[in-house]
């Protein structure tokens, strides 16, 4: 994508998490784009061609590719040429107040604006309905954009160059915005693999509800099957031969449909919330219930390896609840909000079991006190009564006979 004296275009992107690295790198391979982190050892690692998160496909893509794409901590320095900036820093959602902490979205366009007022503002976070239209009301001689991304963790860069669908969103319809809107949508479009991407051009509110009800009906999937899953397992009936009958339905399908021990991540938790949080006194039953039906999930999960690991073990020895990782799905070394975290914690609540864990990343921030942690899956093996896991491996075969897990599919 060049600009129409030939040159190409300049792109900063705030944010080097999983959804700011794959943009950027699925932007440098036809513009210049310079990525900017507070973080100097993600900066150091993507300077160095080494991805800054866990993620295979990446960290090829960056070795194997000639990318125009470098990093720096000085936030001035990328913004200061930039034709587009793209913020895609995190939302997290603040439960005292009921609402995301847009602070440091917040933060990066007041710096972008005051060192480079002309540049189009892309938001790529996640923010409530309307929260778009609000900026664009304080910042009245600034163009901002909304973009929102449909990324997998550990699949972010594949979901870029094969996207379901490119929808970029704006508040003012006038001819400069919408150039705007069109220009980025082509420069996605020019990334990607996939030639024939539908792409929708909705006022800014309609696209930022377009984010939040998507995940909602995702997380709604998931609590559904986990409570159809939930029914089978207390009435021994076998949830693959129901939920393969549903899915032949093709109303139905067959996506989104393993059981697990809940949904978590980042992403669909904080999501579903403010979804609940932005209806006020419109009716919401159904979005609610998402919400509790995936606690009542994770409790009932807690409760079954309760009453199994005690039917295994007699004495008054506790028994050992081993955890097969802790991540809230293959592939990813992401413990936010993790099912498996929230059950671990009602197991310890419960005082009838010890905990032995076996994670190849305990973050210091994951605040689980009095387990244990095994130095070796040999060591979780032998020592636990009972293994728990969100997901199946193979390397756990040979102890089959301890496992608990609700994973049919061997698939997120």
């Amino acid at each position: 994508m060049v600009k129409t004296d030939g040159t190409a275009y300049t792109v900063a992107v705030a944010g080097i998490g999983y959804v700011g690295l794959s943009m950027a790198v699925l932007l440098s391979q036809h513009n210049k784009v310079i990525a900017t982190d507070i973080d100097f050892g993600k900066v150091d690692l993507l300077n160095r061609r080494v991805s800054a998160i866990e993620d295979k496909e990446i960290k090829q893509y960056l070795r194997e590719c000639e990318l125009n794409l470098s990093a720096t901590v000085n936030a001035e320095d990328a913004y200061a040429e930039a034709d587009y900036i793209l913020i895609c820093t995190p939302t997290n959602f603040n439960d005292e107040k009921g609402y995301f902490d847009t602070s440091s979205v917040e933060a990066v366009l007041s710096e972008a604006m005051a060192v480079n007022p002309s540049a189009v503002i892309v938001i790529k976070s996640t923010v409530p309905v309307g929260y778009t239209k609000q900026l664009a009301g304080r910042y009245p001689n600034c163009k901002i954009i909304f973009s929102p991304e449909f990324l997998r963790e550990g699949k972010a860069l594949y979901d870029n160059l094969h996207p379901s669908r490119i929808i970029v969103g704006t508040v003012n319809q006038n001819k400069e915005h919408s150039e705007a809107a069109h220009i980025f949508a082509s420069m996605l479009q020019e990334a990607a693999l996939d030639k024939k991407i539908p792409v929708l051009f909705p006022e800014s509110s309609e696209a930022e509800a377009v984010k939040l009800f998507s995940n909602a009906y995702l997380a709604m999937r998931i609590a559904f099957f986990n409570e159809l899953d939930s029914f089978a397992e207390l009435n021994h009936l076998d949830s693959a031969n129901i939920i393969d009958g549903m899915g032949m339905d093709s109303r139905i399908g067959k996506n989104y449909n393993n059981p697990s021990f809940g949904y978590g991540g980042y992403c669909l938790p904080k999501d579903t919330k403010q979804l609940v949080s932005s209806f006020g006194d419109a009716p919401k039953s159904l979005i609610s219930a998402i919400v509790q039906s995936n606690a009542v999930r994770k409790d009932y999960i807690a409760e079954n390896i309760l009453k199994m690991v005690s039917a295994k073990v007699t004495g008054e020895k506790k028994p050992v609840v081993g955890v097969y990782q802790l991540a809230m799905k293959s592939g990813s070394d992401n413990l936010r909000n993790s099912a498996v975290c929230d059950v671990v914690k009602a197991l310890q609540k419960s005082g009838r079991v010890e905990i032995l864990i076996y994670e190849n990343n305990i973050p210091v921030e994951l605040k689980i006190e009095g387990v244990r942690i095994a130095s070796s899956l040999k060591e979780l093996k032998a020592d636990s009564d009972l293994i728990i896991a969100n997901r199946c491996d193979e390397k756990l075969t040979d102890v089959a006979h301890k496992l608990y897990t609700r994973d049919i599919y061997n698939r997120d």
